[in-house]
């Protein structure tokens, strides 16, 4: 596996342990433009990586300094989720400039540096996160397109839901076990969000045929299994 050294001055030191990764899209025309702006010193963003369309691996940040990817993020009651990740910003337009599906090459760039980073941080699968999933509120990617299930077949994260839909999980049990599985979910009250933008991020991460339709028969079956294999 190649690396070219592309060196962004945005990171810091950490001050936990590392112990997920964060997967994102990039979200702009091109690599080239986004590797400019990770390593842009006025917009304080940063990734450890960028893995480009046609499958180059960029190292922007070494992985033993916090690279600031994740943004204000929470997963499990956790906060500070730069401090303890890994960033890697996969090159796609997303769903501003053309969202489109992640070419094979790419992926399987993906997947080989997920395999290196995992077993030198013995980072479990369940522990490889979108960003939508760790900032629901704020962001949507790597987005729905993204082969879940390809990582999963190798062991690298959770698979989607593949099953049938289940009409008798009650919706306040949902929502109990959308937080048990990590999601933040704010409640329903005058000025909060509520569950809606957990649903989508769950919906586009595990159930993507159900995106938009609430917590439907298949959504709730999605939860409740994802919620099983998340426990353990």
């Amino acid at each position: 596996m190649k690396l070219i050294d592309r060196p962004s001055p945005n990171f810091d030191a950490r001050s936990r342990a590392i112990d997920a990764v964060i997967l994102h899209y990039t979200g702009m025309q091109n690599g080239e433009e986004a590797i400019a702006r990770l390593t842009d010193p006025l917009a304080q963003v940063s990734a450890h990586y960028v893995v480009e369309e046609d499958g180059s691996i960029f190292r922007l940040v070494a992985e033993e300094q916090r690279a600031f990817h994740a943004g204000v993020s929470t997963w499990r009651g956790e906060s500070e989720i730069n401090a303890r990740s890994i960033g890697i910003e996969i090159v796609n337009p997303g769903h501003e400039w053309g969202y489109r599906d992640f070419p094979r090459a790419q992926i399987e760039s993906v997947v080989a540096l997920l395999k290196s980073i995992l077993e030198r941080h013995r980072i479990a699968p369940a522990r490889v996160l979108g960003h939508s999933d760790v900032a629901p509120l704020r962001k949507e990617d790597p987005g729905e397109r993204f082969p879940w299930k390809r990582l999963a077949a190798e062991g690298l994260a959770l698979p989607p839901y593949d099953g049938a839909p289940d009409p008798s999980l009650p919706y306040d049990e949902a929502v109990r076990l959308l937080r048990e599985i990590g999601y933040e979910v704010p409640d329903v009250a005058p000025g909060r969000p509520g569950p809606a933008a957990a649903v989508l991020a769950f919906q586009r991460r595990f159930c993507p045929a159900a995106l938009g339709q609430g917590i439907n028969p298949l959504t709730k079956a999605a939860i409740r299994h994802i919620a099983a294999l998340a426990a353990g």
